[in-house]
């Protein structure tokens, strides 16, 4: 059953158009992840599907609900995480908890067993003004307040950036916690490694959806080979395979280039031997299995080669 149906959902700024036709379905119980960079339009659409935003044009059924006619229905049902910290810095962190239980008509006590996992790792801290709490525990305040009044779906919009890399780790196992207990998640992320672990992403650059699929399915469907190569001076190896006459594409992945060629099969002698004379020294040319990251960068210059 689809708890999140879009249609044709487009919005702008003036000029700017941050989402574009965009539609996709978000099923039951699933975690439903949004990737992409800064600017891509994920925070327009989550706000859209929040209630918080109208769209231009198109329509979104949350929950069985309009978000435009019935956004009063709807909002009692949903718990949202913004990007930017949002909750009351002047106040500690069992009062910004009880203030969020009250807006719904609860107390703490009322599902504190839904965020116990959670509000227990700060618990020790609830005298503490939420201001003076670090990125991880507001992180888990945040999570806390959005879960209080135990909604059908969490929208979660970039939840861990900003954040140390074990407090991001902590907190994909809180969402799959929540999961198990029958919780649909919808969650954006500038951060490819996470697409990973969400049962189904949306790929989405410049206000469109660039695929929809399981990541592994994603994965599949990059049809290059794919090589790794690094040399002594990665700057000058990069210089030289933009001036291969055979270079399809050619980017950074940390110590290594990843490149593709525009020939079915490549000479890693050739390769190797025209590099050389340009003088990249200490040489590694292997072939690698593409990544999340890889099969975005093709789809997006896909996308801009039909443009």
């Amino acid at each position: 059953m689809s708890v999140v149906l879009a249609e044709n959902i487009t919005k702008t700024y003036g000029p700017t158009v941050a989402v574009d036709n965009i539609s996709f379905n978000v099923e039951s119980n699933e975690i439903f992840g949004f990737i992409g960079p800064d600017g891509a339009g994920k925070t327009s659409m989550f706000r859209i599907l929040t209630t918080l935003l109208l769209p231009d044009s198109g329509k979104a059924i949350v929950l069985g609900h309009n978000t435009v006619t019935e956004y009063k229905q709807l909002r009692r049902k949903l718990g949202y995480m913004p990007g930017r910290f949002s909750l009351y810095e002047d106040l500690t962190v069992e009062e910004n908890l009880r203030f969020f239980a009250s807006i719904f008509g609860g107390t703490i006590e009322d599902n504190y067993d839904l965020i116990k996992d959670i509000y227990i790792q700060i618990e020790p801290f609830k005298g503490r003004k939420a201001g003076n709490l670090s990125g991880g525990m507001k992180q888990k305040l945040a999570l806390s307040c959005a879960l209080i009044h135990k909604p059908e779906l969490l929208v979660l919009d970039e939840p861990t950036t900003g954040v140390d890399a074990v407090s991001r780790m902590e907190f994909w196992e809180m969402l799959k916690n929540l999961k198990a207990r029958g919780i649909t998640i919808i969650v954006s992320t500038p951060y490819m490694d996470e697409a990973s672990l969400c049962d189904r992403v949306a790929l989405i650059q410049n206000g469109r959806i660039l695929d929809i699929d399981q990541p592994d399915s994603i994965i599949k469907k990059y049809e290059k080979a794919l090589y790794e190569i690094k040399s002594d001076d990665i700057y000058k190896l990069l210089l030289a395979l933009r001036n291969y006459q055979h270079t399809d594409t050619v980017f950074p992945f940390g110590e290594f280039l990843h490149y593709t060629d525009k020939r079915e099969r490549i000479d890693d002698t050739e390769l190797t031997s025209y590099l050389e004379g340009k003088g990249c020294n200490g040489l590694v040319l292997r072939q690698t299995r593409p990544g999340i990251e890889d099969s975005f960068m093709a789809l997006m210059r896909g996308a801009n080669d039909n443009e």
